[in-house]
């Protein structure tokens, strides 16, 4: 493991942490399938393990962190009720980890989210206020809104409860199949990619993790290289669920940390691979969801001989506006 700018203070999450996270959500989050493809092993020259969090209650991994930040809170904190902000998936996970645990809910989400993620948001029962994401901060917005109604703010993915719950996906993955040569995970705010970065070093700690972001947004590669945590404003990317700002506090030091390196996909990549794993794996998919695995796929990242796992992080696409990826 790799000393650097992340060792000079305390890190916020543990293996300690995943692992009561994984005990905590035991009856509530989905072990979610593992697929193969002999079409991708043979494409790849190895043998590629897909984690499919799309099968994940809300159709992404967003609900292991959700729901393992909700369960910590305070029985004051839960009568109050919480806050989020989020494009869909983590409104999602909040909304249906709330209902669960009987907490009341506010999803601050934009204009432009997918209006299947915006459905089914509000159809668990979060209150959902509308913002418009050129024009008004997200961040403020929540802060205000937890201000006024005194309510507990969950960040999307900013949060060592959130963190160690999104590390269970990969602690599944490598208890079920072994340890890897090579994880490859999506990267937003890197929540995901910070705790299953966790996870991996410590039961496969000679495996390789790789965060993978669209190309037109590149901030968290270019934090990774830099060492200075840089940002991107509203990047137009029709991986909806990788338009985060920045990398966030606590999963800036997480990945200098944990993270190997970190690839770029173009958009015509994020297309070809949504389709195959919807035509050829029989799988639904969303952009986001495919950007490990296009990286794969695309030759991005070479993977001769390794056994490598592949986190599919999410299924919510709106088959509506299906028109749009063309």
């Amino acid at each position: 493991m790799k000393a650097n700018l992340a060792d000079q203070n305390p890190l916020p999450v543990s293996f300690a942490d995943v692992e009561a996270a994984a005990k905590r959500l035991q009856g509530k989050a989905f072990k979610t399938p593992v697929l193969t493809s002999q079409t991708v092993n043979k494409q790849t020259n190895s043998q590629v393990f897909f984690k499919c969090e799309n099968f994940q209650r809300t159709g992404s991994f967003k609900f292991r962190g959700a729901c393992n930040a909700l369960m910590q809170l305070s029985e004051t904190e839960k009568r109050q009720g919480v806050v989020t902000f989020s494009s869909g998936n983590h409104g999602q996970a909040i909304a249906l980890a709330a209902q669960l645990l009987a907490i009341p809910v506010t999803v601050v989400m934009p204009t432009d989210a997918p209006k299947v993620k915006q459905e089914a948001t509000r159809g668990y029962g979060a209150e959902i206020v509308l913002y418009d994401r050129t024009q008004v901060s997200r961040e403020e917005l929540t802060a205000k809104i937890a201000e006024e109604q005194h309510l507990t703010i969950i960040p999307p993915y900013d949060d060592a409860r959130v963190i160690a719950g999104q590390g269970t996906a990969a602690l599944e993955l490598i208890a079920e199949v072994g340890e890897l040569d090579l994880l490859l995970v999506c990267c937003g705010g890197g929540g995901l990619l910070s705790g299953s970065a966790i996870a991996a070093k410590t039961l496969s700690p000679r495996c390789k993790v790789i965060g993978v972001e669209p190309e037109q947004a590149d901030d968290a590669a270019r934090s990774f290289r830099t060492k200075t945590l840089q940002t991107v404003n509203n990047p137009d990317t029709i991986a909806d669920g990788a338009r985060t700002p920045s990398l966030g506090k606590l999963t800036f030091p997480l990945v200098l940390h944990y993270v190997d390196d970190m690839a770029t996909v173009s958009e015509e990549a994020i297309r070809t691979t949504m389709f195959f794993m919807w035509e050829r794996m029989k799988i639904v998919v969303e952009p986001t969801g495919v950007l490990a695995a296009a990286a794969l796929l695309s030759g991005v990242v070479k993977a001769k001989n390794q056994r490598v796992g592949v986190i599919v992080s999410g299924g919510n696409v709106d088959l509506r506006e299906v028109d749009r990826f063309f």
